[in-house]
């Protein structure tokens, strides 16, 4: 009778690992490969302003028109995600989104599969009208694919690992806030989005 350890390192030894499954078929253009990594991730943060910022030209920018996501409450075409999260804009809620443990395996020079840790902290008005707050963490597990040069999702799954329902606060973020200035925005009004303006006039170019 195998030992349980003895039995665990023949399951790791013979595992495959990613360079075996998928990094085989990938390019081996080096800097290339690290300019698609960069790409992947400013996607990934991309996705985070839009859903922070409700910022729904970022957020349609991190997906392909044809892309599937599955997402807590919706599964199915991207735009059934959109259309829950336009009418979530609307209440005005507060957002905030962090990515990290970023990892990265290319399964072909146009696709890669990559898993992501979030964490996040919601808090508004339901469709009911009751405003809640949660902390999430979780990992977007995505298919990435490359097309006419640019990387964006194809297929996201959103894995749940921790969930936490705390109590809302009843003071406005006026009082909340106090001196703490300035306080995040959604689009277009926050301070990012002035800065960018600013940039483009100096730059010359459009908006």
């Amino acid at each position: 009778m195998n030992r349980p350890d003895a039995t665990a390192n023949e399951h790791a030894r013979n595992r495959p690992t990613a360079s075996d499954d998928l990094d085989a078929g990938a390019s081996t253009d080096a800097p290339g490969r690290l300019l698609d990594r960069e790409a992947i991730r400013d996607c990934l943060y991309r996705y985070c302003r839009g859903i922070d910022r409700a910022d729904e030209a970022s957020l349609r920018d991190s997906y392909w028109p044809d892309a599937h996501d599955s997402h807590g409450a919706t599964s199915g075409p991207i735009e059934i995600f959109f259309e829950r999260v336009r009418a979530a804009f609307a209440r005005g809620p507060r957002n905030v989104h962090r990515i990290t443990n970023i990892l990265i395996e290319f399964a072909g020079p146009d696709t890669a599969i990559v898993e992501s840790c979030f964490d996040a902290l919601q808090r508004g008005p339901g469709p009911d009208g009751i405003t809640r707050q949660f902390h999430l963490a979780g990992r977007y597990c995505d298919r990435f694919e490359k097309r006419a040069g640019h990387w964006r999702v194809a297929r996201r799954v959103v894995v749940y690992d921790w969930v936490d329902e705390q109590t809302a606060a009843s003071d406005d973020e006026r009082t909340r806030f106090g001196v703490r200035q300035p306080v995040g925005e959604a689009w277009p009004h926050d301070t990012i989005y002035r800065l960018l303006a600013e940039a483009r006039q100096d730059t010359g170019a459009a908006d």
